[in-house]
């Protein structure tokens, strides 16, 4: 099944989980916590205050080498929206992408995230833990604050 027909699948549609392929197309789901919401919520919030020009999206899906990964929040930058508006899933990456920290998720997930996302063009990875607290990356490593928001330090969201 490629990406368009699992998102139109009507028995997929309805699940409570974030859905991704790995790089055999096999479905993978994570189930969403209520936590994972709003953390969520807050980094859009966030984001609408800090970049003014752009597009803010949840459950952004981008085609990697390992599959469709689906950050939690991305933002594109109108340029970006000019070239791949109507994709699904996107086969850039949008500039700046974040990962929330589920129970599940281990360090080596996320840093496969990252490279998979800088692979495709992201300029920053966010990654958001269970206390709300953000760790900037660039494609060269860890950053003190974004460069793409503004230069607020790490902090936390809630």
């Amino acid at each position: 099944m490629n990406w368009t027909e699992i998102c139109v699948n009507p028995v997929l549609r309805e699940l409570p989980f974030k859905i991704q392929t790995d790089k055999w197309g096999h479905i993978i789901m994570s189930p969403a916590s209520n936590e994972h919401g709003m953390y969520q919520a807050k980094i859009v919030a966030l984001l609408s205050r800090l970049l003014e020009k752009g597009v803010i999206i949840t459950e952004c899906s981008v085609q990697t080498r390992e599959g469709v990964k689906v950050a939690d929040v991305a933002w594109a930058s109108d340029d970006f929206i000019a070239r791949n508006r109507g994709d699904n899933p996107f086969l850039e990456a949008p500039e700046l992408c974040v990962e929330i920290l589920s129970p599940s998720n281990t360090a080596m997930e996320m840093d496969e995230k990252k490279e998979l996302y800088f692979a495709r063009g992201a300029r920053e990875f966010w990654i958001c833990d269970k206390n709300g607290n953000i760790m900037f990356h660039k494609n060269t490593g860890e950053i003190h604050c974004s460069e793409l928001a503004g230069t607020f330090p790490n902090r936390v969201l809630i």
